[in-house]
């Protein structure tokens, strides 16, 4: 899977993983990670969930390689960003939203100063195993010991339905984050609200939220 999968997704409005409402994991469980004072949001596309920290006080910096998504997300906001760039990067910044367009993969930890705290909502289930393990890999690297980080992520028989979304289990979850203090908080059958994936063949669906530190 290239970047040029998820550009054209955008492009072509093909998004139906978007969600027009904060995620109820966040709301429910962000009180199970410590008071912080800005949150790092990967693969954030134009995830309302950037809004709902926000209101929370906290400042948000979120990584997106889609220039529409994050057009759409200011827009929808009625936010008037300022845009720079540095480097690869093109920076989308308002009030307390800042937005880094560009290859995750070509972060490095400078960009990244100030966050203490991760909102994982879908970027590790956005990945295929080679580059999840990467993904996985980096975030250790960006983030000291003791980091934490509100994780969620989808379980359904992966036989069933390519993705992505792809399906991450808390085996895998434990595997790919070895070393780490993984709490799973949640895990609640979705099915029946996600008729696209029952039209696909799943015959199962849960959703699991994890507290892990690093």
């Amino acid at each position: 899977m290239n970047p040029d999968f998820w550009l054209n997704k955008w492009e072509k409005g093909e998004t139906g993983f978007h969600s027009n409402e904060s995620h109820p994991f966040l709301t429910e469980f962000w009180l199970q990670v410590p008071a912080c004072q800005r949150v790092f949001v990967p693969l954030c596309g134009k995830s309302l969930d950037m809004l709902w920290l926000r209101s929370q006080g906290l400042a948000v910096l979120g990584v997106e390689l889609s220039e529409r998504a994050v057009k759409d997300f200011f827009q929808s906001a009625n936010l008037q960003p300022e845009i720079s760039r540095h480097g690869a990067l093109q920076i989308w910044r308002s009030d307390d939203i800042e937005i880094l367009c560009g290859d995750f993969f070509a972060l490095t930890v400078a960009d990244l100063g100030g966050c203490d705290v991760i909102y994982d909502r879908a970027a590790l289930i956005a990945l295929p195993p080679p580059l999840r393990l990467r993904y996985a890999q980096t975030i250790k690297y960006f983030f000291p010991q003791g980091t934490k980080m509100l994780l969620v992520t989808l379980d359904y028989p992966q036989s069933e339905m390519d993705g992505p979304p792809f399906s991450v289990g808390e085996e895998a979850v434990r595997a790919l984050y070895q070393g780490a203090n993984i709490e799973q908080l949640a895990s609640r059958d979705v099915l029946p609200d996600n008729q696209r994936f029952s039209q696909r063949g799943v015959s199962r669906l849960f959703e699991d939220a994890y507290l892990v530190t690093l």
